[in-house]
């Protein structure tokens, strides 16, 4: 009885953890969200060779997405975490140092694989973490819910560091956010070692890694294979995520054109701010729009139809006021939707292989990605960016009909704002 009646607090505990670690990580990442464009650009690259970095980080997302997701379900999800914010913390210090010696383009795509290679030990794994961990403690909510309040304290600290990183880059230099990012995730390191553990899963340490890791790997792909609403969000997100990291980063010397001054450094870090901002407010509407719609799958193309509009008018206008308006706009419908197609893909996931198809998820985003942004970053240099931000509307476009087949075939887990877990208490 005193464990039962303990489960609804052992449940806020895990909640509160997992934002805290959402909140850190965060907060390291968005100090240099809102200058990387610029850092690139004052490197010597050009556009074409700027998006092709980001490009080459995303390579290394798709490269190491299900590999590490691999070792998340071996070896622990607390495990996985932990070498994220090492490897990261050390890859960030190898980009700041190539800023500074003025590197060639081949050395900022080694490096930029290298730092896809530490976020690929976060994605899937904290997520993972946290669902599993919530069931185990009883936990009966909507994954909404909770997924929604993770993306209010996402935007609160996007909205922070990207604020800090702006100013401190223009009051110094444009390294310095970088070495806030070091700082704060040797802090997370700490703050995880001390705090998270693997609840509700237990990592299969008695065979030889590789065999488990052939097996889990092999059912990973089968899982997905097998289940065409996973599969089609999958392939939803490679359109999706690609165009969303472009015209994010874009924002940055899009802004600064419009604004007419190029060293103002605080106003590209305003155009991540505005996006926190919304985030923040997505969050909390995120449980409102699914409760606004019947099936889960309505919520997520009415998001991305509204985000690729905006994203075409964007690339039209000429009024710095006007863009700022759109990209909170924007921001508003992406935030309101990730939290309800988070929720939809765990419920379609079995526990057993979670961390790693939620990597495969961000690996085929990633995909994406790898094509889209230099696509985009060559039209920049051709046609401006306005011009790519009408092109990028047009590829986001047709994440919608592979939403839309998703839908068959996901029964409860569309319908329903949460799918009760067999034996858990209620």
């Amino acid at each position: 009885m005193t464990r039962q009646a303990d489960r609804p607090g052992a449940a806020r505990r895990v909640e509160r953890t997992y934002l805290l670690l959402v909140l850190g990580n965060t907060l390291a990442s968005s100090f240099i969200w809102g200058v990387n464009t610029l850092f690139l650009l004052d490197a010597g690259l050009t556009n074409l060779e700027a998006f092709a970095a980001n490009a080459f980080f995303t390579l290394g997302v798709v490269l190491f997405e299900v590999p590490t997701g691999v070792v998340a379900d071996t070896w622990g999800r607390r495990t996985s975490y932990l070498l994220g914010t090492v490897t990261l913390a050390v890859t960030t210090l190898l980009y700041l140092g190539l800023w500074q010696v003025g590197a060639p383009f081949w050395q900022w795509a080694v490096s930029s694989v290298l730092l896809g290679l530490g976020f690929t030990f976060f994605s899937g794994a904290l997520e993972a973490w946290v669902v599993d961990a919530l069931r185990h403690e009883g936990w009966a909510g909507d994954l909404e819910g909770v997924f929604g309040r993770a993306q209010v304290v996402m935007g609160a600290a996007m909205l922070t560091g990207s604020v800090v990183g702006g100013l401190v880059a223009q009051a110094t230099s444009l390294g310095v956010p970088y070495l806030l990012r070091v700082g704060t995730l040797v802090v997370m390191a700490v703050v995880a070692a001390l705090l998270m553990r693997d609840i509700g899963f237990v990592p299969d340490r008695t065979r030889p890694t590789a065999v488990v890791v052939r097996e889990i790997a092999r059912e990973s792909v089968r899982a997905a294979g097998g289940r065409p609403p996973v599969r089609n969000l999958m392939a939803a997100g490679a359109f999706t995520t690609g165009v969303g990291f472009y015209a994010f980063y874009a924002m940055q010397p899009f802004l600064l054109d419009l604004y007419g001054r190029s060293g103002a450094y605080a106003v590209a870090g305003l155009a991540a701010a505005v996006v926190a901002g919304s985030q923040i407010v997505g969050g909390v509407l995120a449980p409102r729009l699914r409760a606004a719609v019947r099936r889960r799958t309505t919520a997520i193309m009415a998001g991305t139809l509204v985000s690729a509009v905006v994203l075409a008018v964007l690339g039209v206008t000429t009024s710095f006021p006007v863009a700022l308006a759109l990209l909170v706009v924007s921001g508003l419908a992406q935030a309101a939707v990730a939290p309800v197609r988070q929720a939809l893909l765990n419920d379609l996931v079995p526990s057993g292989q979670r961390a790693t198809l939620l990597s495969a998820d961000s690996l085929v985003g990633g995909t994406g990605g790898v094509v889209v942004q230099p696509l985009l970053g060559r039209a920049a240099d051709v046609w401006g960016y306005g011009g790519s931000y009408v092109l990028g509307a047009a590829v986001q476009l047709v994440a919608v009909p592979l939403v839309r087949r998703a839908r068959h075939g996901a029964g409860d887990a569309d319908l329903r704002a949460a799918v009760p877990v067999p034996g858990a208490p209620t």
